[in-house]
């Protein structure tokens, strides 16, 4: 599954002598760091006047900042433009923390936190690429007396589950297309979506608000709301969710529990994959 990535760039405080002493930085590795970021951000090169503009420094500094980064390997120069752009010594330094990160250690807290703050049960899916399906492979329970419990390992539908429609909505309507034809429609419940149509607006209407939902499609009863979190590869390879009954998870409640999914997703998108 490939798609089109667009990397907005977002204003960022001028770097100042007086702003990094006062929050205990060294002013040449901070700007330096912050040139690092910017030239990331433009993927096809960019050239010394404007990078110097964007961090709000003097050519000359700008310019012995990315000689000593050069130097290193952090960055290089290319074309006959002399555009800037990230030097492969950055990928190796990226690399490490790719090989170190463990995810079930990284989002566990986050799944508890979230489950405290939501007071239903939260699981964490990720997406099994050979089957296309939905696989539960954390959780953290709430401690009412009803509450949703599925084993670790469960495979959720992926048209009438949280998780599942929130793995659907990354995909193009051609690919869509493709895994219903594949996978089919099964009716669980009198709510599950059955026809490709009410599926298709439904993921639509997941996109739009950031969050999917599962209105008892999968059980009766049971309500559950979800996102997806993104690799480095801007790919949805997990979704966190909110699971409760239907008495909990009452109408006024989907808003305020979709917003704190997402929060959670981004927050876990970030730490582990880097996307902001």
């Amino acid at each position: 599954m490939s798609t089109a990535v667009t990397i907005k760039k977002t204003k960022r405080t001028k770097i100042t002598a007086n702003n990094a002493a006062a929050n205990g930085q060294v002013q040449s590795l901070s700007r330096g760091l912050t040139l690092l970021e910017y030239i990331s951000e433009s993927p096809g090169g960019i050239a010394l006047t404007d990078l110097a503009q964007q961090a709000g420094l003097p050519n000359s500094t700008t310019h012995r900042l990315l000689t000593t980064l050069q130097q290193h390997g952090f960055v290089r120069q290319v074309g006959d433009l002399g555009l800037w752009v990230i030097g492969s010594h950055t990928f190796i330094i990226g690399s490490s923390f790719l090989q170190s990160r463990n995810l079930l250690a990284l989002i566990h807290p986050i799944l508890r936190r979230l489950m405290e703050d939501s007071g239903e049960t939260v699981n964490l899916a990720i997406l099994d690429h050979s089957e296309y399906e939905a696989v539960i492979v954390d959780q953290v329970q709430c401690n009412a007396l009803m509450r949703m419990s599925a084993p670790i390992g469960g495979k959720l539908p992926m048209h009438a589950s949280g998780a599942g429609k929130a793995f659907l909505s990354t995909l193009s309507d051609n690919q869509l297309v493709q895994l219903l034809h594949k996978k089919g429609l099964h009716s669980y419940t009198p709510h599950t979506k059955t026809t490709p149509s009410s599926l298709k607006e439904n993921l639509e209407q997941a996109r739009k608000q950031g969050y999917s939902f599962d209105d008892e499609e999968h059980a009766l009863g049971l309500r559950c709301i979800a996102a997806c979190i993104y690799d480095e590869h801007h790919q949805a390879f997990a979704a966190i969710s909110i699971s409760g009954p239907v008495s909990r998870i009452t109408d006024d409640r989907i808003t305020e529990l979709g917003a704190l999914v997402i929060r959670a997703a981004k927050e876990i998108s970030k730490e582990y994959g880097g996307i902001r």
